[in-house]
């Protein structure tokens, strides 16, 4: 049986990050190391395993089979080392350590979002937490908090999925936008007119809502799909498709005069908001302050 020392969780560290990062070149920011020495660790951590990790030259970085078990597994222990860390701060006056928080994104210019005063809430009561931000998909949230990279997350998850504990927070407006080079920009048309007008545009749909967004304005189809809010807004504002956006998003360029909403309120969506976290796994006191402080900041300023 193999044993760990120190250094082989140095070792690990450095592994997890060259796979999150894609290869040896692109990693060297992050561990903030020249690709030798990365190179020299990878080579060390391969000789105490005793296996290949990966394969790396001209053909580009790709993890063995054994490579993908053992980050897999690395990734394992290196969430359970963190969690000691921050259980064993129970022993403390204080609440510190670190705090690893998703939100879906483009979500900033949204005055419902509670995130911007709990973090001021959190801050301000000093504790020593060091906070780590990811933005991410819904589904790349969803199987962080699950595998234990972040303590929570926060954005519009339409799945459900087992394992995970999910706490509505508020909701999202969102309307349906053209650019300004559409035929429809500032189309006055009737409701249902309008709505035949839209069917035969080009739609871009949201990836993790698709089906949703074309139901509700009777489409068979998509033309684009995107996976984030601000690749929407490329193609929409592009004149070339409709599409919806939160409204509160979409506001500066509708008050420039490159996007407009179609349809004032009757083409409206509502995106409901929840803050996720793993089932079943005691939180630590980092996770619980911050949740108790996301608590009592659910209500939007007036």
């Amino acid at each position: 049986m193999i044993q760990l020392h120190d250094v082989d969780l140095k070792l690990l560290r450095v592994f997890a990050t060259i796979v999150r990062c894609g290869g040896f070149s692109a990693a060297q920011a992050a561990l903030n190391a020249g690709q030798s020495t990365i190179s020299e660790q990878m080579t060390h951590l391969e000789t105490r395993l005793g296996v290949k990790l990966c394969q790396r030259g001209r053909s580009g970085f790709r993890l063995t089979e054994q490579g993908v078990a053992i980050h897999e597994a690395a990734l394992r222990l290196l969430g359970a080392v963190e969690s000691f860390c921050l259980d064993a701060d129970v022993l403390k006056q204080h609440i510190s350590g670190k705090l690893n928080l998703g939100i879906i994104d483009s979500t900033l210019t949204d005055p419902d979002s509670p995130v911007p005063r709990t973090t001021q809430r959190f801050v301000s009561r000093g504790h020593d937490a060091h906070l780590n931000v990811y933005i991410g998909t819904p589904a790349e949230l969803e199987e962080r908090v699950l595998d234990g990279r972040l303590h929570l997350a926060i954005g519009h998850f339409p799945m459900r999925v087992p394992g995970l504990s999910y706490l509505p927070l508020y909701d999202e407006a969102l309307g349906l936008f053209c650019g300004r080079r559409h035929p429809l920009f500032g189309n006055k048309a009737s409701n249902g007119r309008l709505l035949e007008e839209v069917r035969a545009c080009r739609l871009v749909a949201r990836g993790y809502m698709q089906q949703y967004d074309l139901d509700q304005l009777g489409m068979s189809k998509a033309a684009a799909t995107v996976e984030n809010i601000e690749a929407a807004a490329i193609l929409i504002i592009s004149g070339a498709y409709v599409g919806f956006l939160p409204v509160h998003f979409a506001e500066p360029w509708v008050k420039s005069g490159e996007m407009c909403r179609l349809g004032a309120s009757t083409l409206d969506l509502s995106s409901p908001f929840d803050v996720i976290t793993r089932r079943g796994v005691a939180a630590p006191p980092i996770l619980q302050a911050f949740l108790e402080d996301l608590g009592a900041c659910m209500q939007p300023v007036v």
